[in-house]
């Protein structure tokens, strides 16, 4: 699901159609469920930074903002996140939640590599899978190390390798037989495993003035709901996009194709799997 998010929209117009189109909203209506998915990734951010010490925390890719206000919460009423994202059915959905809780966190919609931010104005930057799919990576880090202030805290998860996450390529998979036109993955370009190298990543944090560059593998157990499974992978990553435009009879055989490969997932009502993924930590020097 996540191998079709982004944090910038320098990829072209089309990118920034599909997120302020059907993608977007796709996300919207399904935020409470991607929400309580990855939890526990959640909880690897929101456990950067000390309770209740407030301060500026920049959350990149902020989606519909569960992680924005999860870290404002944890910052307390001193504390301020602001969340950025390029789709804007999302980022109105995260000012909906931010308000109806009352959280002190406030979003932007812009490009997160070349949007102008206030320099040295954070005190932490953070990104739940928001930062893979940059054009640019360095640019964009370096944009990101330029906002935040001296000896900041950056920390981001994003996902390891391909073969160790056999539940996010499932449904591509299956549906290939049925879907001959589905796009082959590049993992050379910006994309869900295109910072799966902790060697990449190193030298991408370098190159854009960041320091104390740490990485750690985080295994996270994720839960869903069996009765989501159908509308999780018929919605996003590649072949909900393919499924977009599909006749029905294509679809209602991709679907049920793509379900059955599911199963060794499937333990009665409870879909369960491991996302793994590193745990990227630094600061700006």
């Amino acid at each position: 699901m996540e191998s079709e998010r982004g944090a910038g929209d320098t990829v072209g117009e089309e990118h920034v159609a599909r997120w302020n189109g059907p993608a977007g909203n796709a996300w919207v209506e399904a935020q409470d469920m991607v929400d309580a998915l990855f939890a526990p990734l959640e909880r690897v951010l929101v456990e950067t930074f000390p309770a209740g010490q407030g301060g500026r925390v920049l959350d990149v890719g902020c989606g519909t903002g569960g992680t924005t206000v999860a870290v404002a919460r944890r910052l307390g009423p001193r504390g301020r996140c602001v969340g950025v994202d390029i789709s804007e059915p999302m980022v109105e959905a995260a000012r909906v939640r931010a308000e109806r809780e009352g959280a002190g966190a406030s979003f932007v919609r812009a490009d997160a590599q070349d949007h102008v931010f206030e320099p040295a104005s954070f005190d932490g930057v953070v990104s739940r899978f928001g930062v893979m799919f940059f054009p640019d990576p360095v640019r964009a880090f370096t944009n990101l190390r330029r906002a935040a202030k001296e000896n900041a805290v950056l920390r981001f998860v994003v996902w390891r390798d391909i073969a160790e996450n056999p539940f996010m390529t499932t449904a591509e998979r299956a549906a290939a037989p049925l879907m001959p036109d589905l796009p082959a993955r590049d993992p050379d370009a910006p994309g869900q495993f295109a910072l799966a190298d902790a060697g990449k990543v190193r030298r991408l944090l370098e190159e854009s003035g960041w320091a104390g560059i740490g990485v750690r593998a985080v295994d996270a157990a994720c839960v869903m709901p069996e009765k989501e499974l159908a509308p999780y992978f018929s919605r996003f990553g590649p072949v909900g996009i393919a499924l977009r435009e599909a006749d029905e009879t294509t679809r209602a055989r991709v679907v049920a194709s793509v379900r059955t490969a599911f199963d060794p997932f499937v333990h009665g009502t409870e879909v369960r799997f491991t996302a793994a993924c590193w745990q990227i930590d630094a600061h700006a020097g």
